[in-house]
């Protein structure tokens, strides 16, 4: 393992019952105006946008509903002009990723004033320079882990861009009631089950050595959203299934299992380009291009096949001392487990039915994130073509 520093200093509150005790002192503790982001009618028909409302009734709330999944640049836009304009001190989210990355930028957005896009653009570099309001976070889906890390992934529909940009703060309070997300439909559920899944492959294949430590965690995370996710689908009020589902989507984006890895994300750069030219759900963009990517990534280079059969064995509980055939058969499983899940497992299904932008989308995937130097297994413009191709047909090619 190499040297590495963590700090992550996000306080979480964990468990049912807490907003109505903690809520008021946790936002009021940084200040009296409050911006309140959220996203559709979800949270007024479960009666949270109610309760919100009246546990911080003495307190200047400014509102900005509407933010989308895969949030988009014109709603932090937006939350930039009413930040400034009530010199909002704290920023209150509630919701889930989408809702949470909005958050953040539009907290860094109070302190700076030309377009927010500039500070998505270069990547959070003109934001660690900046200032930062607190976040207080109140999540709803169990996803994308934003409530305990520093990224955001924004939207620019009319560049067809969708990127990451990273702030200088992770947000200050988090609640985490996995009653919250009882409401939370099946194939939401399924999508944000799959991105928690995704956020522990794209750092466990890593080309890193020895670092046990780190894989041993994710792999015990693995087995837990593999087997806790189908629960939760089949039962949404599952109360140990939507626990189990919320704290692993925390753990596996929050800094720790990512600590002495060397290699960039592959899967998420491929599905950014899917939802920046489609606006699907990122969770089953990622479905659809992970076991495809994974079964590309084995054939492309053999040298795979020891990771891949760890896995297998380690996450999978697979048998066989033939490495490469226990390397294939966890991809299978894999598939497998996502298609179960009730996931639609080809582009065409998801609404994209021919190839017409598979050559700008895999140009842009291997720009924005150095696919060819940084990827596990270096991909080139006609190797994330070849991927978006074989995820246009039923299953998989071996």
């Amino acid at each position: 393992m190499k040297n590495f520093r963590f700090k992550n200093p996000t306080d979480i509150r964990f468990g049912t019952g807490r907003l109505d005790v903690e809520l008021h002192d946790a936002v009021s503790h940084f200040g009296s105006r409050v911006l309140f982001v959220y996203g559709g009618h979800s949270i007024k028909k479960s009666g949270l946008y109610d309760t919100v409302k009246g546990l911080l009734a003495d307190l200047q709330l400014t509102e900005l509903p509407g933010i989308e999944p895969n949030p988009k640049i014109a709603s932090i836009r937006e939350g930039q002009k009413l930040v400034k304009d009530n010199d909002v001190e704290v920023v209150l989210a509630v919701g889930g990723g989408s809702v949470i990355d909005a958050a953040k930028v539009i907290a860094s957005a109070k302190f700076y004033d030309g377009d927010p896009w500039d500070l998505v653009k270069d990547r959070g570099v003109t934001r660690h320079k900046l200032p930062q309001l607190p976040v207080v976070d109140i999540l709803t889906l169990a996803a994308t882990g934003s409530e305990m890390n520093s990224g955001s992934v924004i939207s620019n529909p009319e560049t067809h861009e969708k990127l990451g940009t990273n702030g200088p703060n992770t947000p200050a309070v988090s609640f985490l009631d996995p009653t919250l997300t009882y409401t939370v439909p099946r194939r939401q559920t399924a999508a944000g089950s799959m991105d928690i899944f995704s956020h522990l492959l794209e750092q466990y294949f890593d080309r890193s050595k020895n670092n046990d430590a780190s894989k041993g965690m994710m792999e015990g995370l693995m087995r837990t959203v593999i087997k806790w996710a189908p629960i939760a689908v089949k039962e949404p009020d599952n109360f140990d299934a939507r626990a189990n589902l919320m704290w692993s989507a925390t753990m596996a984006l929050n800094g720790v299992m990512s600590v002495a890895n060397e290699n960039g994300w592959t899967v998420h750069s491929l599905e950014h380009e899917l939802s920046a030219y489609y606006d699907i759900t990122h969770g089953v963009g990622l479905g659809i291009l992970t076991p495809r990517s994974m079964e590309y990534a084995l054939t492309k280079d053999s040298t795979t096949a020891e990771m891949f059969a760890r896995f297998g064995r380690h996450v999978w509980d697979l048998e066989g001392d033939e490495t490469y055939a226990v390397a294939q058969a966890a991809i299978d499983e894999t598939f497998d487990w996502i298609k179960a899940l009730g996931f639609p497992m080809t582009l065409p299904e998801v609404g994209i039915a021919d190839e017409r932008h598979f050559d700008a989308m895999a140009t842009a995937a291997v720009a924005n994130a150095g696919l060819e130097t940084r990827a596990y297994v270096p991909l080139s413009e006609e190797d994330v073509k070849a991927i978006y191709q074989a995820s246009m047909t039923d299953g998989l090619t071996a």
